[in-house]
């Protein structure tokens, strides 16, 4: 297995061969998804290179508000998810909009843009949203899409594979791409760029982390090595997020694939506000911008929050746990729902608090994408280890000089957060980071871009 580091490409070479690239992509904007937002991204940056670059993806609804504008060269062909999910789809459309965490997210940003001209707290004149509850169709819609999740490989979005299959091979036979590529998750695209594989295109799977991960439920395991494996053993080029996920592929399977690491990135075109002006004396603002999963589970850190006074977490999220609402409404004062922020806004907001938090995946090779945006915020991190060992993100957190690690228990998080506390007061919180945009420019949305057009061109050459 040959690999290629991160940093390895200069951005853009003009020198590089124009290629016609196929996109396939369940999750692709509207979805808000790290993985939409991975791919919204990259095609951008490569049309703007000068690839022709067309994206097969379902069409699942309505557009989201703040995803990143699409390239208008950027060819995108939808096809119907699947049954399914196609009837969510059109249930959504006939509902109106939710204006609850749209108008939560507008009010918290204009009070955060506001030209204050001494000490301020804007984060605390922000309205909390609670996130909206199901009423009873809503809990049998979701119990059904549970229940068909449980019954497919890996989950309700393997649906998608008949439809998305009869318009592959109509775009195959139509562009006759120089390289098609799949973008894992799910890892129905995988089964697709498999069949473009054996049709003789060249092909990479972007696979993001492993397909057999610490999350994948017992049932799918066996399915997920058996995948992984022939991917790596058919792929032309591999792409993965992490140089520890590399490491590990590389463990499981003897093959002489090309790796390339993409890291997720940050929009480096998004220029930093400085933090809001607050006296020194005010609440530590903490802010979590990323998923709850069941391998990320919050309640150490909230918990710490709690216990140490003049500290506030800020969670930014459409979905978090009904045990956290219920501790919000009752500590408003230390715990906010800001409910979802649309993703343009969410990262004028991560500029303007003082620390951020990072909440590891139990998978040690995985950096949550949500990191990398961080990094283009400007402000310190703060990295809570799923246990004891350094994990991926860590690692990078250190080298960087971009902020702190600690255990994700109750103490260490409350004795972390008292250390903060008491550096924001004396105003010395930014000392001894490197939070310059200098130091992280290689983990730009353009860098990556720039390190996953060299593998496509590698893998179309042959």
């Amino acid at each position: 297995m040959t690999t290629t580091p991160p940093g390895a490409f200069r951005s853009g070479s003009s020198r590089a061969k124009k290629l016609r690239i196929l996109l396939i992509a369940y999750e692709f904007p509207p979805s808000p998804s790290p993985q939409s937002l991975r791919w919204a991204y990259l095609t951008g940056r490569l049309a703007a290179f000068g690839h022709e670059v067309h994206i097969l993806a379902p069409d699942i609804g309505r557009t989201i508000e703040g995803l990143p504008a699409l390239s208008p060269s950027v060819h995108v062909h939808r096809t119907c998810p699947g049954p399914v999910r196609g009837l969510l789809g059109w249930l959504a459309l006939r509902r109106p909009p939710s204006r609850t965490t749209d108008h939560s997210s507008s009010m918290f940003l204009s009070m955060l843009s506001a030209n204050a001209d001494g000490p301020s707290d804007h984060l605390s004149a922000s309205s909390a949203a609670e996130p909206p509850r199901l009423n009873w169709k809503g809990r049998i819609l979701e119990s059904f899409q549970s229940l068909v999740s449980w019954c497919l490989f890996p989950d309700l979005r393997a649906e998608w594979a008949r439809p998305a299959r009869e318009a592959l091979h109509q775009l195959l036979d139509e562009l006759k791409p120089d390289v098609v590529v799949s973008s894992h998750e799910p890892a129905t695209t995988l089964r697709l760029g498999l069949e473009a594989k054996r049709r003789g295109f060249r092909w990479v799977a972007d696979l993001g982390d492993p397909v057999l991960a610490a999350y994948t439920p017992a049932r799918w395991r066996r399915t997920a090595a058996i995948l992984e494996s022939t991917v790596m053993r058919e792929a032309d080029h591999v792409l993965v997020t992490a140089e520890q996920a590399r490491e590990l592929l590389e463990r499981r399977h003897a093959c002489s694939t090309p790796v390339t690491v993409v890291t997720q990135g940050f929009e480096e075109g998004f220029v930093p506000a400085r933090p809001c002006a607050r006296a020194l004396d005010g609440p530590l603002e903490l802010l979590y911008g990323g998923s709850f999963y069941s391998f990320r589970d919050p309640r150490a850190l909230v918990e710490a929050v709690l216990t140490v006074p003049g500290v506030r977490l800020h969670v930014a999220s459409g979905s978090v746990p009904a045990w956290l609402a219920k501790i919000a409404r009752n500590n408003s004062a230390q715990v906010r729902l800001l409910g979802r922020v649309p993703h343009q806004r969410l990262l004028a907001l991560q500029c303007q608090v003082d620390v951020l938090i990072n909440i590891a995946n139990r998978e040690s090779s995985q950096v949550p994408g949500k990191f990398y945006e961080y990094l283009g915020a400007g402000r310190p991190v703060l990295h809570l280890l799923a246990g004891q060992e350094m994990d991926a993100t860590g690692a990078l957190l250190h080298r960087l000089r971009r902020g702190r690690t600690c255990a994700a228990s109750r103490g260490a998080i409350a004795a972390e957060l008292a250390y903060l506390l008491e550096a924001r007061a004396r105003g010395v919180l930014d000392q001894g980071f490197d939070l310059g945009p200098e130091a992280v420019r290689a983990w730009s949305w353009t860098a990556s871009a720039a390190r996953a057009q060299a593998a496509l061109t590698q893998a179309a050459a042959g």
